[in-house]
């Protein structure tokens, strides 16, 4: 049985095709997991899929450009109740795998903050429970809202079924709590209470749950909560969101704090003094995993002093202070049945596996990704095979191996289709700058193939870009073969085409449709017409342009009119305004000619013009607008002396300044240290401000 190449013995070319397969396989498990409650692969399967993109990122730099999937954090809301916009993200946690990496991650925080190996710093470590994240706002001590993560910024409003939760304070007891409080945690089903719900509803021949996470997630989000007060759900409080006052001054404190005021905490929290320390606890808990109540899937570590989480911020995706260590993986044996082609909203070809029907950690797998061509030719995957098949993160599985002793005689190497199975066009792949061939094959077809014009008005109304209530999937692809839909624009003009007294039939005529939703669906698409400029860029699709960059891009230029402007002026390489994008912090060149090439494509254009004249791209809300640097282009450059140099960018951006890599006429500050070079003389040439180390933290009253 073959292993996977290491990280480090990969060529660029091998990891880019593997980071690829990765990128779609991850996607994939997300929206199955936190959409659909209906994972199809383990935590500690998606874990390992996690980890092994992070390492390639690591390892080849140049990928990170191309992904926005290390600062994507869950997936969008149900459509099924309000939004709820979070007043401080609810961001996701970095993983480890190994005992050593628990090292790792506390000399990360050593170094980032400055400190040497003999100074004090102590981590909590708790278990990861794994249920549904939720965040209880408390006014006054009284409990007002209560909201699920969703995609970290928006989430649903579940407060009618969180008040079902008889362990919840709808009060909070005790004194000393701030005035505006949000309790952050997570809501779980405890083994014996999932096994009793099945019972139940095998009996009344309902749908039985996969895992006791699903019940829960299931639990919460009923419509009636009359239903969700049957279900025996449960809540363990273990971190924060807005607080209008301090409340503590440590990790440990918070949460003496909110067993105080009522809330449940988990008693297996400790406070650890060490790496050391942390590893005891995590193999303590892993040795009475099966004993505790409810299910875990590993241990989190946090640094306890809150002034140092402060200090430390965050990276896109996650807390630098904090880290989820988890358990391995588990696997199970299949047999390969079948292998199809999914082609994409880029016109990628993508092969998935059928698979025969085996329960992984809980739930039944049936299919998995094999990511692209190379991956299949690598692993030398066969219809008849019989394979390993991984679960991780509970989203969707991967193979990991063939069992070579167990393959058929007449299995054949599979090849893969040059032709696209949607439209008939031939799919090729392309080379980059450097004549390697790209890891995905791809329909030529743009402009006639139906599968990546579906696609891509998917991705146009997806929940992240647009999040059109009722315009899901099905309805897209009915729209469209009714030839009612082609473009995003044609979205915006259905309702009045539809009002004219001379079209032939009315939506509500279909079947599937009535007078209700109908009205419901135009309410919905009206509702859209404004949009932040971030999910407007990310509806595009433009290439390499995810979540993470379309905020970066919207950040940058605040308005859609200013991005479009610098990105046709962008079309000389030479040019500032390539060097504009390019030098926005995260970006890079690889973004910087994608978005270019997008803007520089007429029939974009054409369509972007058709698109504006139905919506209002409107700015992001500004983080710390009040901040004397908000909005600015920062630069720094030299040897900063009271904070690291990855510290210092957190904090400007965190005040909702613009960090740049290099000085140029837009730049508004520079902060130099001592040995400040080229930056320096550059920003002097421009006759841009530059300030000391010193004088910036002056400035930001730091």
């Amino acid at each position: 049985m073959r292993k996977p190449v290491p990280v480090e013995d990969l060529t660029p070319l091998e990891a880019r095709a593997e980071y690829g397969r990765l990128h779609a396989e991850i996607a994939a498990h997300d929206v199955a997991y936190h959409q659909k409650d209906a994972p199809v692969v383990s935590d500690a399967d998606y874990d390992a899929l996690r980890r092994r993109y992070e390492a390639l990122e690591a390892r080849f730099p140049d990928l990170a450009d191309a992904a926005s999937l290390t600062s994507r954090v869950g997936a969008a809301p149900s459509e099924k109740f309000a939004k709820v916009r979070h007043a401080v993200p609810m961001l996701s946690l970095s993983n480890l795998f190994e005992e050593s990496e628990a090292e790792d991650f506390v000399e990360r925080v050593r170094r980032f903050l400055g400190l040497g190996p003999l100074l004090p710093l102590a981590f909590t470590a708790e278990p990861k429970i794994d249920g549904l994240s939720c965040t209880l706002r408390y006014e006054g001590g009284a409990l007002v809202q209560a909201a699920t993560r969703g995609d970290g910024y928006e989430g649903e409003d579940v407060t009618a079924n969180v008040r079902m939760i008889a362990e919840i304070p709808k009060r909070l007891a005790g004194a000393g709590w701030p005035a505006v409080m949000e309790a952050r945690g997570e809501i779980y089903m405890r083994r014996s209470d999932f096994a009793a719900l099945n019972a139940r509803q095998e009996a009344a021949g309902d749908k039985l749950f996969a895992n006791p996470r699903n019940a829960a997630a299931g639990s919460l989000r009923q419509l009636d909560p009359a239903v969700t007060a049957q279900r025996p759900l449960h809540f363990f409080a273990y971190a924060w969101g807005e607080l209008s006052s301090p409340a503590a001054e440590t990790q440990i404190g918070m949460i003496e704090a909110f067993r105080a005021w009522g809330l449940p905490t988990n008693e297996e929290t400790v406070l650890c003094e060490d790496a050391r320390g942390l590893v005891a606890h995590y193999r303590r808990i892993a040795e009475n995993r099966a004993r505790l109540p409810y299910d875990i899937d590993g241990v989190v570590y946090k640094v306890n002093d809150l002034a140092l989480q402060q200090r430390l911020g965050f990276v896109s995706r996650s807390p630098r202070w904090a880290a989820a260590h988890k358990f391995p993986a588990e696997q199970a044996m299949t047999i390969l049945r079948g292998i199809d082609i999914q082609v994409g909203r880029t016109g990628a070809l993508t092969p998935v596996a059928r698979l025969e029907p085996v329960t992984v950690g809980g739930v039944v797998v049936t299919n998995a990704t094999l990511h692209n061509e190379d991956e299949v030719r690598r692993k030398d995957v066969r219809v008849g095979d019989t394979v390993v098949v991984q679960r991780a993160g509970d989203v969707i599985p991967q193979i990991v191996q063939i069992v070579a002793d167990k393959r058929p005689a007449d299995a054949r190497p599979y090849e893969f289709p040059h032709i696209c199975p949607a439209c008939g066009s031939a799919a090729v792949r392309e080379l980059d700058a450097k004549g390697e061939a790209d890891a995905v094959r791809r329909c030529t077809g743009g402009l006639v193939c139906p599968a990546q014009a579906v696609e891509r008005l998917k991705h146009f109304a997806s929940r992240n870009a647009f999040d059109i209530e009722g315009l899901g999937d099905r309805q897209i692809e009915f729209f469209y073969e009714k030839g009612l839909v082609r473009t995003p624009a044609d979205i915006f003009t259905l309702e009045a085409r539809d009002a004219q007294p001379g079209a032939l039939v009315k939506i509500r005529n279909f079947e599937g449709f009535g007078e209700t939703s109908v009205r419901n669906l135009f309410a919905a698409i009206a509702a859209r017409r404004a949009v932040a400029l971030n999910r407007f860029i990310f509806a595009l699709g433009v290439r390499h342009v995810g979540e993470t960059n379309a905020r970066r891009l919207a950040r940058h230029f605040e308005t859609f009119e200013a991005l479009r402007a610098t990105a046709r002026a962008a079309q000389d390489e030479a040019s500032e305004a390539r060097a504009e994008i390019k030098n926005i912090e995260g970006v890079g060149d690889v973004v910087a000619e994608a978005v270019v090439d997008f803007f520089a494509e007429p029939h974009n254009e054409t369509a972007l013009d058709a698109l504006l004249a139905q919506v209002t791209p409107v700015p992001m809300e500004r983080v710390e607008a009040s901040s004397p640097v908000a909005g600015k282009v920062v630069v720094f450059t030299g040897a900063l002396e009271r904070m690291t140099r990855e510290e210092a960018k957190a904090m400007a951006e965190r005040l909702g300044a613009k960090v740049a890599g290099s000085v140029s006429k837009k730049t508004d500050l520079v902060v130099a240290g001592p040995g400040a070079g080229s930056k320096l003389a550059k920003a002097e040439g421009f006759g841009v401000e530059v300030i000391t180390e010193d004088e910036w933290f002056a400035r930001v009253g730091a």
